[in-house]
């Protein structure tokens, strides 16, 4: 059993990549790379052989000399807002050009403001001004129990850094989900995988993501099985609800898809061992495939599921309504960290 807690908080989704939504509307200054690179969800790489018009190119934001008093900073808009447990500040790959210190600060915005009404938010310090290396991840944890939607990097006094990670936990505003159709296993929704058998290739968070798989990178794929038995997933929903239609897509899977899946509910706590009830039998699948299943109501908090006997999913979908005692988790969990 592969416990989804790893290496800390890490192990949390990266609230600000961009693959979630994140974006990064402004910057003090980007003479040498763009502020955007910060949040890419790729690792950092660099060719040096690569020079342009402004000198050697880096996979990171990278700021001018500063002469003169102040520091840099960029500010980056979450893609799923929530209760931040810990921050990466990379400096990959920046040796010479890196800045000696740094700090994340964080507040909480409500609808979509721009960098002008953010300048007068109720910024928080999250990472306090920290010293930096050349060519190095620092991990910071936080500890601060709210909400937030937005955080600014600061360099001191500028150079350049790679990646800004922002990890934690998703926390959906309860007044775009209550009563109406929504995906209970989205991450963007507040669902999880909190355990699974094997994720050799790549993590079954992935499968929980927006949007389409755009290879095999960006779903979940488990090593080949030798023995006997299968591999499984367990997804915590974004809170209880009741499912009744399941999406199975093996898109981009084409060597490598299982031969059948099967979705069940199980007890909160229970892992692989007490199934209770089918969501979906065990049901054959195609490889390269988006499979859709309208399924009797089952109503679940938490569901497993199955791939016969190995492979891949690109996507999990659980389509459904939330139940009475479901939005009333989401919306006291809602009012808790946002009554500062």
């Amino acid at each position: 059993m592969t416990e989804q807690t790893g290496t800390g908080f890490t192990a949390l989704p990266d609230l600000a990549v961009r693959t979630l939504g994140g974006s990064v509307p402004a910057a003090s200054d980007e003479s040498f790379e763009e502020k955007e690179n910060l949040i890419n969800p790729w690792a950092p790489a660099f060719h040096p052989e690569r020079f342009g018009p402004k000198g050697q190119e880096y996979d990171g934001w990278e700021t001018a000399r500063r002469r003169g008093p102040g520091h840099d900073w960029a500010l980056v808009r979450l893609g799923l807002p929530g209760v931040i447990r810990g921050v990466v500040v990379d400096t990959a790959w920046f040796k010479g050009n890196y800045p000696p210190h740094a700090s994340v600060e964080a507040c909480r915005a409500d609808g979509y403001p721009g960098p002008a009404e953010l300048a007068a938010a109720d910024w928080v310090e999250i990472v306090p001004k920290s010293p930096l290396k050349g060519d190095a991840a620092h991990e910071f944890p936080v500890e601060a129990e709210r909400l937030f939607t937005h955080v600014r990097l600061n360099m001191f006094p500028d150079g350049g850094i790679a990646r800004l990670r922002v990890h934690g936990e998703v926390v959906p505003d309860p007044r775009l989900l209550t009563g109406l159709t929504i995906d209970l296993a989205a991450l963007e929704n507040g669902a999880r995988v909190v355990e699974c058998s094997d994720m050799f290739y790549s993590s079954p968070d992935n499968m929980l993501f927006p949007g389409l798989a755009r290879n095999q990178a960006e779903g979940w794929e488990t090593a080949r099985r030798r023995g006997p038995g299968h591999d499984w997933a367990l997804v915590r929903l974004a809170a209880r609800g009741r499912v009744t239609l399941v999406e199975v897509d093996t898109t981009n899977l084409k060597f490598n898809a299982p031969a059948e899946v099967a979705v069940r509910a199980v007890r909160p706590g229970d892992g692989d061992r007490a199934p209770l009830h089918d969501v979906l039998p065990r049901t054959r699948v195609q490889p390269d495939t988006r499979h859709r299943f309208r399924v009797p109501p089952v109503e679940a908090s938490m569901v497993r599921v199955d791939v016969h006997p190995d492979g891949g999913l690109a996507r999990l979908r659980l389509l459904g309504e939330l139940t009475p005692e479901g939005e009333r988790t989401l919306t006291t969990r809602w009012d808790a960290l946002t009554a500062s």
